[in-house]
């Protein structure tokens, strides 16, 4: 790789993540240590493209050099500025939605990188949700639990993100945000409805209830 080029994509992710924290002022609540004695899955509620950038922002810098999100290809492949940013300053790994064949398995993406040592970024919801309450989880976290069995799932709540990028704005409104990592999760066997259930739970157990909400607000 060239070292230039390498310079100015952390550079760049820097810089990306002082907007975002200057943005937001996201403050993050480990209820989980931040420092993962394995491999690690964060998975979050979705309700903007941008989500992921508050978690990345959020996470220490030991943690942030490694992790990768996972995106959907034909979002971040489109234009010009989102396929550079997606490849070579988030790392991010790009998968297809609905092309489920063997050589088109997103399980297995994903599955090699938890391998090489990097903890991933997913949101099992699979869309932006712009409602207060979660959507059903897609099946792909289950998939990859049971492939990986012995990684920590991570439920990660994202509060705020949808009113600084609301659905269809291009242009960011400074609000305060809050990322808050709760009590791993781990497979254990159990089928696929008790596992993304269980998951959904961990999740819905982090959202603040209104009196939070209302205070962070402020």
């Amino acid at each position: 790789m060239n070292t230039l080029s390498r310079i100015v994509e952390l550079s760049l992710a820097e810089l990306i993540c002082g907007f975002v924290r200057a943005l937001t002022s996201v403050r993050a609540t480990w209820i989980v240590p931040p420092r993962p004695r394995g491999a690690r899955v964060y998975f979050a509620n979705h309700a903007s493209h941008a989500d992921f950038t508050l978690i990345w922002a959020s996470l220490p810098l030991a943690i942030r050099s490694k992790v990768r999100p996972v995106a959907a290809r034909d979002y971040w492949e489109s234009g010009i500025l989102r396929p550079y940013l997606a490849r070579k300053v988030f790392r991010a790994v790009l998968i297809d939605r609905g092309r489920l064949q063997r050589d088109h398995n997103p399980v297995e993406a994903m599955a090699a990188v938890l391998e090489a040592g990097e903890p991933l970024i997913v949101f099992p919801e699979g869309t932006r949700n712009t409602q207060d309450d979660l959507q059903p989880f897609k099946s792909g976290l289950f998939h990859l639990a049971e492939r990986c069995p012995t990684v920590e799932f991570v439920p990660v709540w994202i509060e705020n993100m949808a009113r600084v990028m609301p659905k269809g704005s291009f242009v960011p409104i400074p609000l305060l945000c809050s990322v808050t990592y709760g009590p791993p999760i781990a497979f254990d066997g159990s089928s696929k409805q008790d596992f993304l259930e269980k998951a959904r739970a961990a999740l819905l157990a982090l959202k603040p209830d209104d009196e939070s909400r209302e205070g962070n607000r402020k």
